[in-house]
């Protein structure tokens, strides 16, 4: 899902139920302004289910949307504040998507240097298997050249390729890697204590905040941490300070800024989420930088590596050559 696209829509969706529209008919009335795609076509039948008086929670629990945005929406009925729900919930994913937009990014950028690497490595790589195979057709001798040596190059750039594809594509794998790699840890780490933050400010309960985050986190190593403290929470220690044991992949920095909030919680967690935002945005410029000089680099080894049979092979050529001038004279 677009998460831009997503944050304008509840911007909008807010505005209208503001002004006094319905729910239904400010659905109805964004979809005929919105792009064909999945969320128009949830938005489409989530209007239509509560045409025909399905209750919102009901309807929300048939629609692809995010768990976060239909606990929110559950929220905000309740307390008869939709709109300002709706307008935290833009908030949310608008910096969730500015801050995943930069780390495709940042992911895009080393597969692009990878595949073109590839490409090179493999021109060079042909062509000079075929050259020599052609020049030295009529000699019974062959020249001094390491066949595993040429070919290394683009077999390594194809194992990077095809590991990062891998990665991009497996869920379990983009969920786990974005928990250890540097910058997609911090950006995870602001976009959880965003929503816990949020939950919290609309009034749901620490438990059933901590609950509902780890089934956003499911199946990453941050589940464990935070049905850790569910059950500390269950078990009267309800205050972060109270929480002991392993917090792993969560950092001393990250929960001593939540204790930091004392008895309001929600304070905690929005402050953990701007710090840890501000330390992905960071990270990800300085490895944005570094990336251009260790791309040039790479590419540089690569045919150095493919060079250097050549220049052996292209100087036992010129000493046959030279030989067989010297036996004609």
């Amino acid at each position: 899902m677009n998460y831009d696209e997503f944050a304008f829509f509840n911007q909008q969706l807010a505005a209208m139920l503001r002004e006094g529209i319905p729910l239904e008919g400010a659905l109805k009335q964004l979809c005929t302004g919105m792009r064909s795609g999945s969320l128009r076509t949830e938005i489409q039948q989530l209007e239509a289910d509560l045409a025909r008086g399905t209750p919102l929670k009901e309807a929300l629990a048939r629609r692809a949307l995010p768990d976060l945005y239909h606990q929110m929406l559950e929220i905000g009925a309740r307390s008869n504040d939709l709109p300002g729900v709706l307008t935290l919930l833009a908030d949310h994913y608008h910096r969730a998507n500015a801050l995943w937009t930069r780390l495709k990014g940042l992911m895009v950028y080393p597969l692009i240097v990878i595949f073109v690497s590839l490409g090179l490595t493999l021109m060079v790589s042909l062509s000079f298997s075929h050259f020599m195979a052609r020049f030295f057709d009529q000699i019974v001798a062959r020249p001094p050249i390491n066949i595993p040596t040429v070919w290394m190059p683009p077999i390594v750039l194809a194992l990077m390729a095809l590991l990062g594809l891998v990665a991009v594509f497996t869920p379990s794998w983009r969920a786990r890697l974005r928990w250890r790699l540097p910058a997609f840890r911090e950006a995870s780490l602001a976009e959880l204590a965003s929503a816990m933050a949020l939950m919290l400010k609309n009034g749901t309960t620490l438990p059933e905040a901590l609950a509902l985050a780890e089934v956003l986190e499911s199946g990453t190593p941050a589940a464990k941490a935070l049905a850790h403290w569910r059950q500390l929470v269950e078990a009267g220690q309800g205050k972060p300070a109270e929480w002991t044991g392993d917090s792993r992949p969560f950092p001393p920095l990250f929960l001593w800024l939540v204790q930091k909030g004392g008895e309001d919680v929600a304070a905690g967690f929005q402050k953990a989420a701007e710090i840890y935002q501000a330390r992905a945005s960071y990270r990800i410029e300085m490895v944005l930088y570094g990336a251009l000089p260790v791309s040039i680099l790479l590419l540089g080894q690569m045919v150095l590596w493919q060079a250097i049979p050549l220049v052996r092979s292209m100087s036992w050529m010129m000493n046959v050559l030279g030989s067989d001038m010297g036996s004609i004279d």
